[in-house]
Order: C-alpha cells, then sequence, then structure tokens
C-alpha cells in the first residue's frame, strides 16, 4: 500500500475507486465498505484509494471553538488506521492535512479540486450518513447528480449491523470507555489493539521490581484507559502475556502524556534487559481490571502493581470476556 501526504504527487494514480472517510478503528463496518471498494476497483481495473483526513475535523473544529474536550476520543494513532487499512487490500491511501483552508473549501469545489482535480475518481463509494464541503453542504444526492453529469459512478453503503446493532466509530468509543472489550471486538472484528516503537522511559518500573515496555499515543485523549490483560507481539516467535497501563500515570507524573507502560509476565530467554527498545510491538487489550488509581505513595503503587499483575496471571490462566 502506498500512502501520500495530500494530492501534489506525480506518483498519484490518474484514475482509481475511491472512498472517503475518517475510518477510525477501522471496524468491520468500514472492512465491509473497503471489501466492497476493492472489489469495485478490481472489476473496473482501477486502483482503490481511500481519502482519509488528520486531524480529524471533529478535532480541528473542537479546536477551533476552544472547547477540545468537545473532539471525539481517539480509537486508533494514525499508525494503526493505516496498518489495518493495508489489511484491507487497499492499494492507496491519501491523508488530507484539515485545516482552515480545507475547511472553507465549498462542496462543489470539494468535488471538482479533490474528487476529480486531486484523485481522478472515476467510482466513489461513500457511507449513507456522508457529508462534505464548508457547513457539510454536500450530500450523497449532490455527488451523485455530480457523477451523472461529471461521467463517474457513485455508490452509497449504508450501515453496517451485528446482532442488530450499527457498528460506528462511536459505538467501539462507548465500548472502550466502559472496558467493554468484548464488545469492541465484536464491533471492530478483532481484539482492540496499539502498536508503536519501545521507547525510553523514566526507568521507574524497574525499580519498582516491574519493568515496562513504553509506547506513545500520540493523541490526548484515548478512547480507552486504565489498567488491562495484554497479550504483546513482536518480541519473539510467539505472543508474551502482560498487564498494562494505558493513560497519564497520575501517582508519579503531572505532564499528560499519555502511555501504553507493557509489563510482559513471560520475558523470553536470550532478550536482554534493553532489547526492547526501538521494537515495534502490537499490544492487544483483552480484558480491562480497572481505571487508573493515583496512589498516596510509590510503595502503595509498588503493591497496586504487584496485585494487578496476580490478576493477570490468573486472567492468562483461565481467560475470560
Amino acid at each position: 500500500m502506498r500512502v501520500f501526504r495530500g494530492f501534489h504527487h506525480r506518483t498519484l494514480p490518474q484514475r482509481c475507486a475511491l472512498t472517503i472517510g475518517n475510518f477510525d478503528g477501522v471496524h468491520r463496518g468500514h472492512q465491509a465498505m473497503l471489501a466492497l471498494l476493492t472489489s469495485e476497483a478490481r472489476h473496473r481495473g482501477l486502483p482503490s484509494c481511500v481519502l482519509t483526513f488528520e486531524p480529524n475535523p471533529r478535532d480541528f473544529f473542537a479546536r477551533r471553538a476552544g472547547k477540545p474536550e468537545l473532539a471525539p476520543a481517539r480509537i486508533a494513532t494514525l499508525r494503526d488506521k493505516l496498518a489495518e487499512l493495508e489489511r484491507c487490500g487497499v492499494g492507496h491511501v491519501v491523508v488530507a492535512r484539515f485545516d482552515e483552508r480545507f475547511a472553507a473549501q465549498t462542496a462543489q469545489a470539494f468535488i471538482d479540486d479533490v474528487v476529480l482535480g486531486g484523485l481522478g475518481a472515476r467510482y466513489v463509494l461513500v457511507g449513507d450518513d456522508f457529508h462534505f464541503g464548508a457547513r457539510r453542504a454536500g450530500n450523497y444526492a449532490m455527488l451523485d447528480a455530480a457523477g451523472g453529469a461529471r461521467g463517474f459512478d457513485v455508490a452509497r453503503m449504508m450501515s453496517y449491523e451485528v446482532h442488530g446493532l450499527r457498528v460506528s466509530s462511536s459505538a467501539v468509543r462507548e465500548a472502550l470507555a466502559a472496558g467493554d472489550m468484548a464488545r469492541a471486538e465484536s464491533l471492530l472484528g478483532r481484539p482492540y489493539s496499539i502498536s508503536g516503537h519501545v521507547v525510553h522511559g523514566r526507568k521507574l518500573g524497574r525499580e519498582l521490581g516491574f519493568r515496562t515496555l513504553n509506547l506513545r499515543f500520540a493523541h490526548a485523549r484515548p478512547a480507552a484507559g486504565g489498567i488491562f490483560v495484554v497479550r504483546v507481539y513482536g518480541l519473539g516467535p510467539a505472543p508474551l502475556p502482560g498487564v498494562a497501563s494505558l493513560g497519564v500515570r497520575p501517582t508519579v507524573e503531572d505532564a499528560g502524556r499519555v502511555l501504553l507502560e507493557v509489563h510482559c509476565l513471560d520475558w523470553p530467554e536470550g532478550l536482554g534487559a534493553e532489547a526492547g527498545y526501538g521494537r515495534l510491538l502490537r499490544v492487544d487489550l483483552l480484558h480491562k481490571l480497572h481505571d487508573e488509581r493515583k496512589y498516596a505513595s510509590v510503595e502503595a503503587l509498588r503493591e497496586g502493581i504487584a496485585a494487578d499483575t496476580a490478576e493477570a496471571l490468573a486472567w492468562h490462566a483461565h481467560p475470560r470476556a
């Protein structure tokens, strides 16, 4: 899969089958849409292309209004979104910067300059609630009429349901906020996971007797948070059981940085104490133990981590929902 920042690249396809959206989480509804897109692209002899945005348009408008709390919690980092899009068979992804200029673009200009001029779309697939352009003035009917007049096909995919419930990024966020990892997995079609390179931290974990591998989460408001039973990929041929904290570490830090701190319950033989740094890991969050807690002392923190580790060991011995 090829990834482009913006539309001004000579190697961008001149014609494509296109879908447009934020694709936060790449849940089962997204996956169904992408399967249809790649199928249509094959039948038409076109490359498949996804247009997505960074930042999320709702992030942009919340910041512009001075109300960052209105921005949606983020399910996935850009890295994880791109990895899932590739897994779905997408050939090209264009990541457009959503800024003042993009926000001010009229719906007609979006069709002319982005859909046709920038991406050369010959087939466009959108969701049932798709809107575009300044003040969300454009909709499916407008896009379909433009397609008829300008010679590109437009299709709309209706809601995707699992057990009678509509699958959406909002539903995934609600499941993660509630700590319902089984429901999140059902909506995503896979365990909820976070990936990233291991970075150096304060080394407090090893002082407490629980060395951790630290992964940054690039957004201030992750959709999930707390202490989790996890499975870790990337340290050896087999995944490793672990326990992890996702959040801001209120007992030891007040910087507001979001980290995923992972303690592996079985450290691989032959992997030295420093060998984890720089590795790209994927961490599946399988079961939530509890929210983050602010402990009264470092010793209380040590006791809390020990209790969480024991509970994670018990869960891995007898997995349950």
